[in-house]
């Protein structure tokens, strides 16, 4: 008896150690693997992409919005038929069918077999009657004015993991604002791999993205976009560019440039045409820099309009090097307000070393060079200023007249415009005020980044440049009766080590109306043709531009034909 109890009592206690060691084998070291099969095999925990914030122009007109489509998708288990419901699927999908067919040999209960499918395509596959294929609501990026401001808005393709993501410009810059928050939704199947439950918890976390509405003007920008290609196209030039800023705010009212791309179908352009060369592209503005460097002087005291330049009678000397004016024409005693109008090389020169070099430098930097603007744009370039030890005596000559010094587009403008707003520099800004979900709007203030000049300076400095327009190479295409501040710019392009004499980057910036600026405004033909001085070619474009945004705000001419 004793020996059949000890025999028992060994055979449960063996049998007792195998199931714990079972137990511990499917809890512990297969408790991952086990997990995933039965998700896989009854349930599925899918992510919730929400709806992407809207890009709104400042007349709350939608540049960027969202339309309902679709994401296909299908069960392999439940689909008899795999190769006809390949070679269809892949006719009315018009993907691969390669893919399809791959997809639906997966031995899984949900695949996905395209995203973002239109009306029709879900309807032609509706038509089809296959069963174990479904559909998503999901939403696509729609442009109600197709590639109107496409390098400013910039584009939403997928990142790394499938999901949506912005790219460049606004949708790059905020990206995070504009997603949201995904949500997540649990999808249970039966022993068939049938969906019986779909369930979204009340606390998923999802929340629609926030929309923006900007400081963009639909109509300027509409008129920047036309007449730039006019010019780009009557003057010969390679691209262009142009930007309108609200001197006062800071606020981009246009931004434009050309050759762009289609957001709708970004992947068929060149990825180069992504970036904004307003933001990206450095380069040496020629004399549409000298204004800031006139107005150093007038600011520090060291010159006044009246003054006159004891150097501008012939070339001027520096080390090795001999420096004429742009047409080799000179003027002995030539006044400051001459030297602007005449854009004389000779003149900025005498400015430049009335300066000094420490003092030069300073001004440079309150103008914003060498710094971003923060610009709310992504992908801005800046090329920080060479250090002091660096600069020669050449260097500084040649800056003074916007040569052998390198900026952005964006930089020049934003440094100009405070000429045009008593001498305060703003933060350059494309958006107006975020909205969230529930309706709150949050503005964007203003922001002063500096004041390198003062209001009195930049007074003086205006009229300089009114004086300029009217008087100055460009002023055959003026605006009658219109008191406009303006200066052209025709810089040369280095080439292997030395500036190439045939092509030149012409370009004019100025703001209207002169007393009370309702813009400012930098128009840029890189490589024209019909003529490589900014005076003929990119001066016209500004002004015909100007004309239509002065008619937009009901700005009258205000003084008499001269």
């Amino acid at each position: 008896m004793r020996w059949r109890y000890l025999a028992t009592l060994g055979f449960f206690g063996i049998a007792f150690l195998a199931i714990t060691a079972k137990l511990f084998y499917w809890q512990v070291v297969k408790a991952q693997e086990l997990s995933q099969l039965a998700q896989d095999q009854y349930g599925q925990v899918i992510n919730i992409t929400p709806q992407r914030g809207e890009i709104k122009t400042s007349d709350n007109f939608p540049l960027v919005t969202n339309r309902l489509s679709y994401l296909v998708f299908a069960n392999p288990k439940e689909i008899k038929n795999k190769d006809e419901a390949t070679a269809a699927l892949s006719r009315v999908l018009d993907t691969g069918t390669a893919t399809i067919s791959a997809l639906l040999n997966l031995d899984k209960f949900w695949v996905s077999l395209k995203s973002n499918a239109d009306f029709q395509e879900k309807a032609n596959v509706e038509k089809l009657d296959l069963p174990g294929v479904g559909f998503e609501e999901t939403y696509s990026r729609f442009y109600p004015e197709a590639s109107m401001a496409a390098q400013l808005v910039g584009f939403v393709g997928k990142d790394d993991v499938g999901n949506p993501k912005g790219y460049f410009g606004l949708e790059g810059f905020y990206d995070r604002l504009l997603r949201g928050r995904p949500g997540h939704a649990t999808v249970i199947h039966d022993a068939l791999g049938r969906p019986v439950l779909s369930k979204i918890s009340n606390d998923s976390g999802e929340q629609d993205g926030r929309s923006l509405t900007l400081n963009i003007n639909r109509p300027i920008q509409f008129l920047v976009e036309e007449k730039l290609k006019d010019g780009i196209e009557k003057y010969g030039a390679m691209s262009g560019m142009v930007a309108v800023m609200d001197p006062k705010t800071g606020g981009i009212l246009a931004m434009s440039s050309f050759p762009a791309f289609d957001p709708r179908s970004y992947a068929d352009f060149d990825d180069s045409l992504y970036k904004n060369p307003f933001i990206t592209d450095t380069y040496e503005p020629g004399s549409t820099f000298k204004p800031l460097i006139m107005s150093a002087a007038l600011d520090a005291g060291l010159v006044k309009p009246d003054s006159t330049c004891p150097i501008c009678s012939g070339p001027v000397k520096i080390g090795d090097y001999t420096i004429e004016t742009w047409n080799k024409k000179h003027f002995p005693n030539e006044t400051m307000m001459d030297i602007i109008k005449n854009s004389d090389n000779d003149g900025m020169i005498y400015i430049s070393e009335l300066l000094n070099h420490d003092r030069m430098l300073s001004y440079i930097d309150k103008y914003g060079m060498g710094s971003p603007t923060g610009v709310d744009l992504q992908g801005e370039e800046s090329l920080t200023l060479r250090p002091k030890s660096e600069w020669y005596p050449i260097d500084y000559a040649t800056a003074s007249f916007g040569q052998g010094i390198s900026i952005t587009p964006m930089q020049l403008l934003d440094g100009f415009a405070s000429i045009a707003n008593d001498g305060m520099r703003m933060e350059p800004h494309v958006v107006a005020s975020v909205t969230t979900p529930d309706g709150q709007v949050i503005p964007i203030k203003p922001k002063v980044l500096s004041q390198p000049i003062s209001p009195q300076t930049a007074k003086v400095m205006t009229e300089m440049l009114v004086y300029t327009v009217n008087k100055g190479e460009a002023s055959f295409a003026r605006l009658k009766g219109y008191r406009i501040a303006g200066k052209t710019g025709t810089a040369s392009i280095p080439v292997a080590g030395h500036y190439d004499p045939t092509q030149t980057i012409a370009s004019f910036i100025g703001f209207a109306p002169a007393d009370d600026p309702k813009f400012v405004m930098l128009v840029i033909l890189n490589k024209p043709t019909l003529s490589i001085y900014g005076a003929e070619t990119a001066a016209p474009v500004f002004f015909d531009i100007a004309k239509g945004i002065l008619t937009y705000y009901g700005v009258t001419p205000t003084e008499s034909d001269e």
